[in-house]
């Protein structure tokens, strides 16, 4: 008798966990049309490219999400430190190690705004004009947070596969973070968020 309500007793365990499981199985799944972005000009490793105007999958509408996100008020990069930091007041939330733009093509000072987020952003060779795949591995990395537009293009943080740049001055501008690192930063922005880099 023991062992038989002992075998009811998993059963129904195992009936409620499906139940909880299923819906996030179903989760929605998000495409988006590619749009892609020229940016961080030195990015030169072969990915495949895809055909511009296609649809791809971005993932499930749940991927990512922290716990809790704390409210933010500004982001202050500091480019001798090689870090961003991210503020609630004078009180610091969150700061991350991050790649600055080279000594020819260096990270432009100034108080700027955030006018773009994109997730899981598109990359264009600015050379050949091919539109490779988004995620961890392109040169974009898993987010692009665009605030400054210069001369000779958009100066914008996001993440990369190329590790070994984070706390050199590597890149054509943009701020560069471990992939981990911009989606958590991601999570503290808006668009309209004042971003300070300062020397």
């Amino acid at each position: 008798m023991i062992q038989r309500q002992h075998r009811w007793y998993w059963a129904t365990v195992m009936l409620l966990a499906t139940a909880v499981v299923a819906p996030s199985a179903q989760a929605e799944v998000l495409t988006a049309s590619l749009d892609p972005v020229h940016l961080d000009l030195d990015y030169t490793t072969e990915r495949t490219p895809i055909a511009a105007g296609t649809e791809y999958a971005l993932g499930r509408r749940d991927d990512h999400l922290p716990a809790y996100i704390p409210k933010a008020d500004r982001i202050i990069l500091k480019l001798g430190e090689r870090r961003v930091y991210v503020y609630d007041g004078d009180r610091v939330l969150d700061s991350y190690p991050v790649a600055i733009g080279a000594p020819g093509t260096p990270t432009p000072t100034g108080q700027f705004e955030i006018f773009q987020m994109i997730e899981n952003p598109v990359w264009q060779s600015p050379w050949t004009g091919e539109v490779f795949a988004p995620g961890a591995n392109s040169a974009l990395g898993l987010r692009w947070i665009g605030f400054a537009e210069m001369s000779n293009g958009i100066i914008g943080f996001h993440g990369t596969p190329t590790v070994s740049s984070i706390g050199r001055a590597a890149s054509n501008g943009c701020v560069r973070l471990r992939n981990e690192d911009v989606l958590a930063l991601y999570s503290h922005v808006r668009m309209g968020m004042t971003v300070v880099v300062e020397p």
